[in-house]
């Protein structure tokens, strides 16, 4: 008989929990500054029981929020820095027009973060995109810089450049406990590894980790139904440049958050998803309830209804996601008030139209990057901060 296999044990410059595209990317960025870094993650790779899965997210300029606005310039930057590194091409251009009401302060936020007046009125929008349309007192923003992030593709990148830079990737790992102190351990169901800095990156199971430490977070867990809708009429001649992504503010007959991307996943099927779903348990992720009532889909049929006439307005594909968010709708970015070398990371989708957990994530995790090494950040990080919402420290601490 086999003797049992031996529990790995390990020390390392930096131990990131949670290889989601956030804590891949703070992995990246402590390699590429020569850290010796152990890369966790709970589930065989490649999965889909967290937040960072899929084919597509959307990438944009527009930002009704400052903090975001200035982000995004060096969000593309290291982008464009991991596909020259990676080799494979991770972005598509379609540009994205973001729709609402004439004077809606979030879409006039988000043009002036174009810097310049970029505004489309019905007529014009469908000379361009006769596939969208508005009606009487809505407006339309259009955001050349748009497109689409291939998300699988771009996981798979960060976390091979990160392992050419010497780092450490071990998935199927659960983190069973965490033990702080100036070199803190971490004990997984497959090994015991130790480090002077965390970074703890695990998305819906978050709270559950932080807890531990004497932390109880502010986070919501929900389940979203990622729909993709038939086209009535397949190959189109192409208007005078291809369907956009876009996103939709407050429109007159339609929920503040939905957002579409065009049919690059599955053929002629458009993604059109509510960015609001179900209270979930992440450990239950791929539960449902049979025959259960889902408002949100009702509301996506008539939105395209509506406002995407040549689509069939009940999905042909409803996958899910996991969304993790804060009651503000901000990350959390920061280091723990008490364990300083601790540097906990939420949420991966926080809940702003058409989400921006991925596209931000090369920005994301350098920031966390500089946190962990003690480094000044290159961006405020005071809409961040843990100690922006009271009681976060438990009592037992």
């Amino acid at each position: 008989m086999a003797a049992p296999s031996q529990p790995h044990q390990a020390t390392y410059d930096a131990i990131v929990i949670g290889a989601g595209i956030q804590g891949s990317f703070a992995a990246y960025h402590l390699a590429q500054r020569h850290r010796d870094t152990l890369l966790l993650e709970q589930f065989l790779l490649p999965h889909s029981r967290g937040s960072s899965h899929g084919q597509s997210r959307i990438i944009r300029s527009a930002y009704p929020r400052a903090p975001y606005t200035c982000m995004m310039p060096d969000s593309f930057r290291l982008w464009k820095r991991l596909e020259a590194e990676a080799a494979p091409s991770l972005y598509r251009w379609t540009g994205l027009v973001v729709l609402g009401p004439v004077g809606n302060p979030e879409l006039e936020g988000c043009r002036r973060s174009l810097g310049a007046n970029q505004v489309l009125d019905a007529t014009v929008l469908a000379q361009h995109f006769p596939g969208l349309r508005l009606h009487a007192g809505e407006v339309a923003v259009w955001d050349g810089t748009g497109g689409v992030l291939f998300a699988d593709r771009a996981l798979r990148a960060v976390q091979d450049v990160f392992c050419r830079h010497g780092g450490t990737l071990r998935d199927g790992e659960k983190v069973l406990r965490i033990e702080p102190g100036a070199v803190l351990t971490v004990t997984t169901t497959a090994g015991v590894y130790r480090a002077p800095r965390l970074i703890i990156t695990a998305g819906a199971w978050t709270g559950a980790l932080v807890a531990q430490l004497g932390l109880c977070l502010p986070l919501k867990t929900l389940r979203i139904n990622v729909c993709y809708w038939r086209e009535k009429e397949l190959g189109r001649p192409s208007p005078s440049r291809a369907s956009p992504c876009f996103m939709a503010l407050g429109l007159s007959r339609a929920p503040h958050g939905i957002y579409g991307l065009p049919a690059l996943e599955y053929p002629g099927l458009v993604k059109v998803c509510y960015h609001h779903g179900s209270l979930a348990d992440p450990e239950e992720r791929d539960q449902t309830s049979l025959g259960a009532p889902r408002p949100d889909i009702a509301l996506l049929s008539s939105f395209i209804s509506n406002y995407l006439p040549g689509l069939d307005p009940w999905p042909a594909v409803v996958e899910t996601c996991l969304y993790t968010n804060t009651p503000d709708e901000d990350f959390i970015l920061d280091r723990h008030p008490k364990f300083s070398n601790i540097a906990p990371s939420t949420p991966d989708h926080p809940l702003l139209p058409a989400g921006h957990g991925f596209k931000l994530a090369p920005v994301v995790g350098k920031l966390l990057c500089e946190l962990s090494l003690g480094e000044e950040p290159s961006h405020s990080m005071a809409p961040f901060a843990i100690t922006r919402f009271p009681s976060v420290l438990q009592a037992a601490l």
